[in-house]
């Protein structure tokens, strides 16, 4: 054992000939080896590789009408770029989505949801939905596929769950001095010239992204009808279910994703908003 590690060691290491030969210069060849034997292993500097590839573009959001209010736009870019990290490789490097439906735009109606997705039949593009219930929760799941009226469930294990939730700052301790604290705003003015400058609270909101991926315990992926839209499902329960008329939706744990409830309202939740977003196309 001994002489396997000695030799796993060492044979790396690059000894210059002359001081092999002269022994006089044993105890400078000994502080030279630092191999983990004859002293600290120092591990070879390596530089990385010319070969890495670039950074992503951050991720551009198409189709919003000027007139869409921004509190209808379900979507942010910000989450979005979690989504982006659990989509399949071919469509990460992407940057730009696109919005094939909302409620806002384009009425509530699940007809009109399948019908606006029948352009990408046989493209390899994905798919993600947002939904907003009445609690102001932002949930939904990326599609392998296109949502469309099917006999069976289609899709592969690329597809998941996903739910998003806005996170605000902690209160200050009651020990903490408030007395010269204002809370910051982008709407506040500039302070007026030669007033002191008061420290600020950052309010600034976090997300809290959750992904549920496929389970591997069965390939109830996606599965559409005139009446419904679901994906996932098991154990009696689907992992996120809407009506017809996108006014309604359940969500519990389901066996395909192992999700938690995607819905804070409970496993039956009123729609607010639905929006399908296009990657790839």
């Amino acid at each position: 054992m001994w002489s396997l590690m000695r030799r796993w060691s060492t044979e790396d290491t690059h000894v210059p000939s002359h001081l092999d030969e002269d022994e006089d210069n044993k105890p400078h060849r000994a502080a030279t080896l630092k191999d983990g034997i004859n002293d600290v292993y120092t591990p070879m500097i390596r530089t990385l590789s010319p070969f890495r590839p670039p950074p992503l573009d951050p991720v551009v959001l198409h189709g919003y009408k000027d007139s869409t209010p921004a509190g209808s736009r379900l979507l942010t870019t910000v989450v979005a770029e979690e989504i982006r990290t659990m989509v399949p490789e071919r469509l990460r490097i992407t940057e730009d989505w696109r919005l094939v439906y909302s409620i806002e735009q384009h009425g509530t109606s699940l007809a009109t949801l399948y019908q606006r997705c029948r352009q990408y039949e046989g493209m390899r593009v994905g798919f993600v939905l947002v939904v907003k219930d009445q609690e102001g929760g932002t949930f939904g799941a990326y599609l392998s596929e296109y949502p469309h009226p099917a006999p069976s469930y289609f899709g592969n294990g690329e597809c998941f769950l996903w739910r998003a939730s806005t996170l605000t700052s902690l209160p200050l301790p009651p020990s903490a001095d408030t007395t010269h604290l204002t809370r910051s705003t982008t709407l506040a003015p500039p302070p007026r010239s030669g007033a002191s400058t008061p420290r600020s609270i950052d309010t600034t909101p976090g997300i809290r992204f959750k992904a549920f991926p496929y389970s591997g315990l069965n390939d109830f992926y996606i599965n559409c009808e005139t009446g419904f839209l679901s994906v996932g499902s098991g154990g009696g329960h689907y992992g996120l279910w809407l009506d017809d008329s996108l006014d309604v939706g359940h969500s519990a744990t389901c066996e395909t994703f192992g999700n938690e409830p995607l819905s804070d309202a409970g496993p039956k939740f009123s729609v607010i908003g639905v929006e399908l977003w296009v990657i790839g196309a």
